[in-house]
């Protein structure tokens, strides 16, 4: 798991139930704007069906001369409504600990993740079901930009 997701899980898991609840809300204050790109074109974001709120990410494997595609750095775009707070603390926490990172770390995260922040005592199983695929998703999309560029190199 990549160190600022981790260090964030460690946070989750050390606050009380009531300030995990809190927490995650803030992580989805947090959680930037679509840029432009995205915001304009909204097809070019993928619908993450299992969440209980609409969920749309983007993400982007960048291509950096002289550096190996698995450890490119990534990028995630979230676009989640603001009627939809745990669904975007869940999309926040993600981005702030998973953007930036490399292709391999991303790879390399557990899909089991999400359980190491202790949310599933205050969050339904169903929100956790969706956080667990906002994983999925963003290592699914990583791992086709890689194949897609090393097929084209």
């Amino acid at each position: 798991m990549p160190p600022a997701l981790a260090e964030i899980a460690t946070d989750f898991r050390e606050a009380s139930a009531k300030d995990r609840v809190q927490l995650l809300l803030e992580f989805g204050e947090d959680l930037p704007d679509l840029p432009p790109r995205y915001a304009d074109a909204p097809e070019k974001l993928e619908q993450v069906h299992e969440c209980q709120s609409p969920l749309f990410l983007a993400v982007e494997v960048g291509a950096q001369p002289g550096v190996r595609s698995d450890d490119q750095r990534v990028g995630l775009f979230f676009s989640v409504p603001r009627e939809a707070p745990t669904t975007r603390g869940f999309a926040g926490i993600l981005h702030a600990g998973l953007d930036g990172a490399s292709a391999a770390e991303i790879l390399a995260t557990p899909e089991h993740a999400p359980m190491n922040f202790a949310l599933a005592e205050v969050i339904s199983p169903l929100r956790m079901r969706g956080m667990v695929a906002m994983l999925s998703r963003i290592k699914r999309q990583v791992s086709l930009q890689i194949a897609a560029r090393d097929d084209g190199a």
